[in-house]
């Protein structure tokens, strides 16, 4: 770690004898002080305690029927027992902060296996299927996607920083599996992720009278992979 401002004056002055402290040895020390303090403030971590304390704020006023279109940052800040800079700090705007509020209702990704190309796949179509049983489940999830379809930024954001990241992953795992012979090289690869991502969509979000059980991410996983592996 580089030394704080001010540090190694004042340590020349401890080591040059006995005696009290220079002036201007005291006025280095007072500085590294209150430099060191600014750094502190600067680099403290946000407090999660606080920013759990927003979210579940913004959850308790839509458990109550408070619309989308009328959570501002001050009814939010008035809620949690804060104050509107303190949700400044932390988000950009009321859409970022909606965003992370619909992330802490689903359920959260786990890390790739990383085994194998279909062990990865699984487990995406997997997370896929609990987050679409979770929307259907969840009364407040489901009214708060529908309502979310009516505010193109904020929509647009979620897909930004929630859909757009797991579809590159995706991708990435796909074109491990065209690298390594898995999956034909010749197939339109956005037509690829969707074969594996629509059958999931079409059962949790498109049938809710057939609910996808346990096992199915990896039947279906499988019968894809089936159809796309190079020809024997």
């Amino acid at each position: 770690m580089a030394p704080e401002p001010g540090v190694s004056g004042a340590a020349s002055a401890s080591v040059s004898g006995p005696g009290p402290a220079s002036p201007a040895a005291s006025s280095s020390s007072s500085s590294a002080s209150a430099s060191a303090s600014a750094a502190a403030r600067r680099g403290r971590p946000r407090s999660e305690a606080v920013e759990r304390s927003i979210v579940e704020a913004v959850v308790h006023l839509l458990e109550e029927g408070v619309p989308l279109s009328e959570l501002s940052i001050e009814r939010i800040a008035r809620t949690a027992g804060v104050g509107k800079a303190t949700i400044y700090r932390r988000w950009e705007g009321k859409e970022a902060l909606f965003v992370d509020v619909v992330r802490s209702m689903q359920p959260v990704d786990p890390p790739l296996p990383g085994t194998s190309v279909r062990d990865d796949l699984v487990a995406m179509i997997e997370m896929l299927r609990q987050r679409g049983l979770a929307k259907r489940s969840s009364a407040l999830l489901h009214n708060v996607f529908a309502q979310m379809q009516s505010y193109p930024k904020l929509w647009d954001m979620y897909h930004r920083t929630s859909v757009l990241p797991r579809r590159q992953l995706m991708d990435e795992v796909l074109r491990r599996g065209i690298a390594n012979g898995e999956i034909r090289a010749d197939l339109d690869f956005e037509l690829l992720g969707d074969l594996f991502v629509g059958p999931m969509l079409v059962r949790t979000v498109l049938r809710p009278d057939g609910t996808p059980g346990e096992g199915s991410a990896e039947r279906l996983v499988d019968a894809v992979l089936e159809g796309v592996r190079p020809p024997r």
